[in-house]
């Protein structure tokens, strides 16, 4: 039996109907927020999740019939506002998912509302311009202004009016960008024969992400290291664009499809010639495997990169399982607080990389499953930047609790995130850092 009661079948997902005009029909938006928060209202069972439950919950019990029914409209925009598309109440916590005849989707028709919004002209410049990674990414990082950029966000009064004018909260630790960034050093491992593995493929293609190749390139390099480590050959995709995420979070569906248009071509032929496709972002390998075959059931090429993407601890499980992955481990990390993303639980591939962490003699893995709260662009945002703080609360408290000598996640902003609530900052470093140090490897 799963866990959700009333189904005994796994929860499958319907495609985005993202192409039909009534998909952007506001009152038909509406109408389905009314169905679906009807249902949630009466089970409550997700109210422990992100805040978009219990301020339903709460606007619900404050009505002044107790029920949906007298509960403004604008309540429930707002709603969708709190959601930042984790996909953990769908996943893990509701009952009423297809196959059940409820048909709820929350995580859809709450990207739906979003996609509603943007396509009314209702979102912001803020909104708009934290979503535009790439491109903010490629002006920071250019020599002199890259200095003058982490200037401004380390400094108190430039804080403060950025706060004020875009809405930025001044509190927030913003990641440095980087100069030189991943993808301007990085070089490509051609030396080794490729090794099929009965569960692996030989060879190996690297699509950096955004964040990577300009904020935190030592992650990618440190991903090399360990490619090249385990002789196994790995290649840069060439002129890779942002995933989407970004741009899906904000409901900016037709940019998605533009950079999917981009993406797609290049990484289908890699796919074609045998390559294990890696991302060392779990929100951006959870675009490639989940979000744009949901958007494009029907392209060939979608499905074929969905078939050949990783996480980059997924696949060296593979390799280890096939009994190709090194395991010449000669430095303990100590005690190691791991906090598991969201996107990555999403995608059902179990803990490898606590699993693979654990294989390294001297160290224990202290494994926290639960939202770190900063969930993209969200918890940047002066108004949700309490809660997002708040969210990240019990991690906190729980990582402080174990006297940890790493801190670390898979995903880069929620470690930061949640070291910046420590009453005593712990040294942060991503997995793949963790085990390019457990291999005794040079840093970059």
């Amino acid at each position: 039996m799963t866990t959700r009661e009333g189904s005994l079948e796994a929860p499958t997902r319907h495609p985005l109907d993202w192409q039909n005009p009534e998909f952007y029909d506001a009152e038909a938006c509406e109408k389905e927020m009314e169905r679906i928060f009807d249902i949630c209202h009466g089970c409550r069972r997700c109210f422990s999740l992100c805040n978009a439950f219990p301020l339903l919950f709460d606007k619900v019990d404050e009505s002044p019939t107790g029920e949906l029914d007298s509960v403004p409209r604008t309540v429930f925009w707002e709603v969708a506002d709190q959601c930042y598309l984790c996909d953990m109440c769908y996943l893990t916590k509701c009952p009423y998912v297809p196959p059940h005849p409820f048909n709820l989707d929350f995580p859809h028709t709450m990207l739906r509302a979003k996609a509603v919004k943007f396509r009314q002209g209702k979102t912001g410049f803020r909104d708009k311009l934290l979503s535009s990674t790439d491109t903010l990414g490629k002006l920071a990082t250019i020599p002199v202004v890259v200095q003058i950029v982490n200037a401004v966000n380390t400094t108190s009064a430039t804080r403060s009016l950025m706060d004020k004018a875009l809405g930025i909260h001044k509190d927030r630790e913003l990641p440095p960008y980087a100069h030189p960034t991943f993808r301007s050093r990085a070089q490509p491992s051609h030396g080794h024969p490729v090794r099929e593995g009965k569960r692996s493929p030989g060879k190996v293609a690297i699509y950096s992400t955004c964040y990577v190749n300009y904020n935190e390139p030592g992650i990618g390099w440190d991903l090399m290291a360990v490619l090249d480590h385990n002789e196994i050959p790995a290649l840069l995709v060439e002129k890779e664009a942002c995933c989407g995420m970004p741009k899906l979070e904000l409901g900016d569906l037709e940019a998605v499809a533009a950079l999917k248009a981009r993406n797609i071509p290049q990484l289908a032929a890699l796919a074609r010639q045998g390559y294990a496709i890696l991302t060392p972002i779990p929100s951006c390998t959870l675009m490639f495997k989940q979000e744009l075959p949901l958007m494009f059931p029907d392209d060939a090429d979608v499905k074929l990169v969905q078939e050949a993407m990783y996480d980059p601890f997924e696949y060296l499980s593979l390799r280890h399982a096939d009994g190709l992955l090194k395991t010449d481990f000669g430095t303990p990390l100590g005690k190691v607080s791991y906090h598991v993303p969201c996107h990555l639980r999403v995608q059902n591939i179990g803990l490898r990389t606590r699993e693979l962490l654990e294989m390294i003699p001297g160290t224990k893995v202290s494994t926290i499953e639960r939202c770190s709260g900063h969930d993209g662009t969200w918890g940047v945002k002066s108004e949700f930047y309490d809660l997002s703080m708040k969210i990240a609360r019990p991690v906190v408290k729980r990582m402080q609790e174990d006297q940890p000598d790493y801190v670390s996640s898979d995903c880069p902003i929620a470690a930061r995130h949640l070291v910046q609530g420590m009453d005593e900052h712990k040294p942060k470093q991503h997995p793949l850092s963790l085990l390019r140090i457990a291999y005794g490897l040079p840093e970059h």
